[in-house]
């Protein structure tokens, strides 16, 4: 039987996937499988994962005929995954020896759905250790009840899913897939889903993962049309959470974060190519109208006045011509 199945989606990353594979490697037990998932690549990506086939224990390679993004990509390593445990991996990270076994041990002592650790962000040479926002460790919660205040930074703040692991239960459950094709932002439906549905969660104080950042062919440094696909994103954050049985006391927490959003890429709008920008003032704009408008009120008068009023003056621009996508 297979205990653990590690997804670890790749795309274009020939610089990169020889460390993470060489960690996984320093992980690898008899009773552990790695899903590596060519997302299409057109790079030496798929040579690598070849040879990983070989040489890696418990690999199992995968390619995508057409690139789909990371969620389905993602996707299709949950389909293939037979383990009783699931956690994912980026292409183009890595793990400390033996993180998984400990991971394991975890949830397993703990017996709930699911953990979330800590993690080391990696900025060239800089190491920066980034916490679960939630101060108890070690002890089942019910994770509905850290998904507030809405004024803070809670655990649906921290959408990292290589930083936690998964019983094959919340599969089973239809709680585990991520949104089809979305090509930023994916992580942010899935763990607002986590949140609301899993019965049960702990967070634990392991430094096991390694997140790279500032990789140049990451969609967070490139300022393209995908970047946008965090509307889609937040869309489905909000409208699942309206129809949730807590939707006056958690929408304010969902509009807030979405409006958080909106105002961090306008606050960096330079970055997009000049299009895309007009295109995210446009989608942004229509977004907030679409929001409940008495709870993104109470989200602007909350915020500081440097965002609000960026906000307030976006959401009074005039309605996009006919044909702008929402």
């Amino acid at each position: 039987m297979v205990k653990l199945s590690v997804i670890v989606p790749f795309y274009n990353v020939q610089q990169y996937a020889p460390d993470t594979l060489k960690s996984l490697r320093a992980n690898a037990r008899q009773d552990f499988e790695f899903i590596l998932v060519d997302d299409c690549s057109r790079d030496e990506t798929p040579d690598i994962l070849a040879r990983a086939e070989r040489e890696l224990p418990g690999a199992v390679y995968v390619r995508h005929e057409k690139n789909g993004g990371l969620a389905t990509a993602r996707n299709t390593g949950i389909d293939r995954a037979r383990g009783e445990y699931l956690t994912f991996l980026d292409g183009d990270d890595w793990i400390a020896p033996g993180h998984y076994e400990q991971l394991l041990s975890s949830i397993e002592d703990l017996g709930c759905d699911f953990v979330r650790t800590d993690h080391v962000q990696c900025t060239a040479r800089a190491r920066t250790v980034h916490r679960v926002p939630h101060g108890r460790r070690g002890v089942v919660l019910n994770p509905r009840d850290a998904i507030l205040p809405a004024d803070r930074s809670t655990s649906v703040d921290y959408a990292y899913a290589w930083a936690g692991i998964y019983h094959r239960r919340l599969v089973d459950r239809g709680l585990l897939h991520f949104t089809d094709g979305l090509r930023t932002a994916e992580d942010r439906p899935w763990i607002w889903k986590l949140h609301r549905e899993a019965e049960s969660f702990a967070t634990v104080g392991l430094l096991g993962v390694f997140y790279r950042r500032g990789v140049a062919s990451s969609l967070t440094q490139i300022g393209d049309v995908r970047q946008l696909d965090f509307i889609r994103a937040f869309d489905q954050v909000v409208a699942e959470t309206a129809e949730d049985r807590d939707a006056e006391k958690l929408l304010p927490k969902a509009v807030r974060t979405y409006c958080a959003i909106i105002s961090h890429h306008l606050g960096s709008i330079e970055r997009f190519e000049p299009a895309v920008a007009r295109k995210l003032k446009s989608m942004s704009a229509v977004a907030l109208r679409r929001m409940p408008q008495d709870v993104l009120d109470e989200a602007l008068d909350s915020m500081d006045v440097q965002r609000a009023t960026r906000l307030r003056r976006l959401r009074r621009r005039p309605a996009p011509a006919a044909g702008v996508a929402a």
